[in-house]
């Protein structure tokens, strides 16, 4: 099942839905972040800006959870479990692509200087509920 996503969950993906991203801590602990989503076949792609933690974590270590939460119902859930790449390629054009499917315009909140990173995610294992 590595890498390949249901239908369910490319579904999620391709909705405005947003996710909870876990990364690790350097000491081991969870670090959690609220995260616009969009996907790219089987790979579900996320935004986020060079030096922030959560880039510092995924850098230190890959591995990664994210949880879908479906507003209509609330017991219904997905948890992707899977692997994380770092790139800048495409870093400006995703978080503009994912601000125009969130928003409705592209992203204006960027400080002078940073630089976008895009968060690739492999998926290890799926799980559904509800």
């Amino acid at each position: 099942m590595a890498g390949r996503l249901p239908e369910p969950v490319r579904a999620l993906a391709d909705a405005r839905i947003h996710v909870v991203l876990a990364t690790v801590h350097p000491d081991g602990s969870p670090r959690m972040t609220v995260l616009w989503v969009d996907r790219d076949e089987d790979e579900l792609l996320l935004s986020t800006v060079r030096g922030r933690a959560k880039e510092r974590d995924i850098a230190r270590d890959p591995r990664v959870g994210l949880m879908f939460l479906d507003q209509e119902n609330p017991y219904s859930y997905v948890e992707v479990r899977g692997t994380a790449t770092l790139t800048e390629q495409g870093g400006r054009e995703l978080i503009d692509r994912l601000s125009l499917k969130y928003t409705g315009d592209i992203y204006r909140w960027d400080d002078p200087g940073e630089v976008r990173v895009v968060i690739r995610v492999v998926a290890d294992r799926v799980l559904t509920v509800g």
